[in-house]
């Protein structure tokens, strides 16, 4: 068995994960998911759906989202076309790493994958056009329960690769709340 590699960048929990591919003159294999061998690693989830987006323009931001309890998601993201600028925000009230980022180029070509536990606001911009996003979650989506952080809080010093005016958002995520002003639910 070969297992991935993986770092432990921290916040606690976030893990960058890098399965095995094999290549020779016709491409590559890779084995993307086993859960066997993603719970040997430290990623406890049994994944119940997955979720793909398409991102026609580069700059594209999607996120800072997160579900709050008892439909909190843990997500697996991996890119399948393109490549992604992946942000995780530990939005844990108790964590010593509350407000805390990761953030990780994620490729189609590199093949790493970003572990998001459930705790964490988590959003991505997009570094080339037609970048697609594969992300599994370990449990339903739920509008009742949908949340966000906006993407550009200074408090968070995200370093993102595109401004505010270059950013392609929807109105959405444009007006989510700032870190400071989430609920106390959140």
């Amino acid at each position: 068995m070969n297992l991935p590699h993986v770092e432990i960048p921290g916040p606690e929990g976030i893990l960058v994960i890098t399965p095995a591919r094999f290549a020779d003159a016709r491409g590559f294999f890779s084995e993307s998911y086993s859960r066997a061998v993603f719970q040997q690693i430290g990623v406890p989830c049994e994944f119940v759906q997955d979720n793909h987006s398409l991102s026609r323009q580069r700059g594209t931001v999607r996120g800072l989202h997160f579900q709050l309890a008892p439909f909190a998601q843990a997500k697996l993201v991996r890119v399948l076309r393109g490549s992604i600028y992946d942000v995780a925000v530990d939005i844990r009230r108790d964590s010593s790493t509350f407000g805390r980022h990761i953030a990780v180029d994620l490729s189609a070509e590199n093949g790493r994958q970003l572990f998001v536990p459930a705790g964490f606001a988590h959003g991505f911009c997009t570094l080339e056009p037609d970048t697609e996003v594969l992300y599994k979650v370990d449990v339903p989506y739920s509008r009742d329960h949908e949340r966000g952080v906006r993407w550009n809080d200074l408090v968070l010093g995200i370093a993102w690769p595109v401004t505010g005016r270059e950013a392609v958002l929807n109105d959405r995520d444009r007006q989510l709340p700032l870190i400071g002003n989430l609920d106390d639910d959140s």
